[in-house]
């Protein structure tokens, strides 16, 4: 797979476009088994199914729409030292690249970076998490029907297979999951020296303040948490709420839930599925830890693995179980903060966030939480929002992860970014070469 980037095939837009336009085709001719896959997997309704398509499609008209002015050499100036030459900095492919795929939207997030390093010209070795077992079945059944086995593959298993994966030489590794398997990744990419890209998640803080207008951040906010059952890296994780407008924001958080899902949530047709028994376990005993603190839903169904989107009260934030963990599921601790100045501490006093919201009108409350804090993103009075536009970075920063893809910034991710200097033959002078004599003086002043 390295070979036919080395022999230079995978350099000319026409190779690249190609592959691009398979990708389209595979989601075109198969958009029903795709969604059928992710039901299966993780009950998504219809309509959130389908955004995993939209994700990728969007990504690769983007992409074909700018790569010509991607794949442009850009042109550099140079000092007059230099000169006469001429300069570019030239984006080649790295080569072969390893992408792993998380569980939570199985699909996209396999096929969205390969997008990316399609159109940089790269060869990739696909591994979808076992924890989609469907999905991943359909990938590894579609993509040799799409493209050549020496341009994209798909390696089906468990961590032992990716371990093994792992211990290959690749040109870059791509993976998106929880920070204990991305230090993992990190450390094995470390023996071959591979650079990683590390799209991992934490607990995403929402702030709501007094001057918030309750009704449409309360419908945001439900609609954040719901979206995949809350198993969303960049859904709000907690929120953090001044006192004067709590006890109205968790009313109209109740009206919402109901609203979205019915006054049966459990029944819903737009309500999906936690992805398996142990995590469904694992999120129903915090849930029986935090019995009597619940606001708003907390019903549970074991058999199909369906928690409700559910409203907790944290008065120990510092201790409380909820809180030390990305909680990845419909779960939302509230916890009452003095003002906006307590809430930015709590957010620096943990680790940077994956995305960071506020509500409120205040420009300067705004301003305050770009300065005084760090996370990959930040959207102010809506949620999850930022991750679907194509041409905005996605990353993380610190414990949330390192590097970002989408638009352009995917396709420098998986590029390797070459400088290109030419010089004539003339104008050879000759004070560069020994013997140096006097010339010291003169350089100085020629240098400084």
């Amino acid at each position: 797979m390295r070979a036919a980037v080395s022999r230079g095939d995978t350099r000319p837009r026409s190779w690249r476009n190609d592959q691009l336009n398979r990708l389209g085709r595979l989601l075109s001719e198969h958009e029903e088994e795709v969604m059928a896959a992710l039901a299966a997997d993780l009950g998504k309704p219809a309509t959130e199914a389908y955004f995993e398509l939209v994700a990728v499609r969007h990504e690769l008209a983007h992409s074909r729409r700018h790569l010509a002015g991607w794949m442009q050499p850009q042109r550099i100036g140079l000092p007059a030292w230099a000169q006469p030459a001429s300069a570019r900095v030239v984006c080649e492919p790295l080569g072969c690249v390893l992408i792993l795929g998380p569980w939570n939207y199985p699909f996209q997030l396999c096929l969205h970076p390969l997008v990316s390093a399609l159109a940089a010209g790269n060869t990739a070795v696909l591994k979808p998490s076992e924890h989609a077992p469907r999905t991943a079945e359909l990938i590894a059944r579609l993509i040799p029907r799409h493209f050549a086995p020496e341009t994209v593959q798909v390696v089906l298993g468990d961590g032992q297979v990716a371990a093994a994966l792992l211990e290959e030489r690749f040109d870059h590794i791509f993976f998106t999951g929880g920070e204990r398997v991305g230090s993992l990744v990190m450390a094995a990419a470390a023996q071959q020296l591979t650079p990683v890209t590390l799209e991992l998640g934490g607990k995403s803080p929402a702030i709501v303040l007094a001057d918030a207008d309750l009704e449409v951040t309360a419908r945001r906010l439900a609609w954040g948490k719901g979206l995949n059952a809350g198993q969303t890296c960049v859904a709000p994780d907690h929120l953090l709420v001044v006192p004067e407008i709590r006890e109205p924001l968790v009313a109209a958080l109740k009206r919402e839930f109901e609203r979205l899902y019915g006054s049966d949530p459990l029944t819903s047709p737009d309500l999906g599925a936690i992805v398996n028994e142990r995590r469904f376990g694992h999120l129903s005993g915090l849930l029986e830890g935090a019995a009597g603190r619940v606001l708003a839903g907390g019903q549970t169904d074991p058999a199909r693995r369906r928690i409700s989107p559910t409203l907790i009260a944290v008065e120990d934030p510092d201790h409380d179980p909820l809180m030390q963990e990305e909680l990845f599921g419909p779960l939302l601790p509230l916890v009452t903060v003095a003002d906006l100045e307590e809430a930015l501490q709590r957010v620096r006093l943990g680790a940077k966030p994956l995305a960071l919201y506020l509500f409120s009108r205040s420009r300067g409350a705004q301003d305050r939480l770009l300065t005084t804090t760090s996370s990959g993103s930040v959207a102010f009075n809506d949620v999850v929002v930022q991750a679907g536009i194509v041409n905005l970075p996605f990353g993380g920063v610190g414990a949330s992860g390192m590097g970002a893809y989408h638009g352009e910034t995917g396709f420098r991710t998986f590029s390797h970014r070459r400088s290109v200097v030419a010089r004539p033959f003339r104008f050879d002078l000759p004070f560069r070469y020994p013997p140096y004599g006097n010339r010291l003086a003169l350089l100085k002043r020629l240098l400084g």
